[in-house]
């Protein structure tokens, strides 16, 4: 049983920050390096810019596993007036994957979405994860777009735009 907390506290933003560093360090660094690694934790899993996106609709969920420890967290963020939420970031440690965590997650977004009445989830994903590509494809998300967005500093990202309708 895993347990999905709203984060409201700097305390979460903290231990959401050491799991990116964890998460990002080993899974993304053989997709896009180590310094663009370092590059988008400082830009985009920092306390101080996730205070930023709480300010600007963003919600973070921390996520415990059944011994109460940290295994995961996410992000979303309503947007098109509601008609959209964007999973803005769903991310597990190695070592908890494979026991159904990521696949609750999911569930829990679809939830958020069908709270909120939005029409669809769309996230982006970066076209070289393929593992990730394979498991959203497996839930049911399909392809929509490629985009290839300048985040400064000469670094790209490179990536899919996936949606799920949430009427399924």
């Amino acid at each position: 049983m895993i347990q999905i907390s709203n984060v409201e506290q700097d305390e979460q933003l903290h231990e959401i920050e050491r799991l990116a560093k964890i998460i990002w360090t080993e899974h993304y660094t053989p997709i896009i390096g180590s310094d663009q690694v370092m590059y988008m934790l400082d830009k985009y899993q920092s306390v101080a810019t996730m205070q930023e996106q709480l300010k600007d609709g963003y919600q973070y969920f921390l996520v415990l596993n059944d011994q109460n420890e940290s295994c995961g967290y996410l992000s979303v963020q309503p947007r098109e007036d509601g008609k959209v939420l964007f999973l803005s970031k769903i991310y597990v440690l190695s070592t908890c994957r494979g026991k159904g965590i990521g696949k609750k997650m999911m569930e829990y977004v679809v939830g958020l979405a069908k709270s909120i009445n939005a029409e669809k989830i769309r996230l982006t994903v970066n076209k070289y994860n393929s593992g990730s590509i394979a498991a959203y494809h497996k839930m049911g998300f399909e392809t929509v777009d490629s985009v290839n967005t300048d985040i400064g500093k000469g670094y790209f990202m490179d990536d899919y735009v996936l949606e799920l309708p949430t009427n399924q």
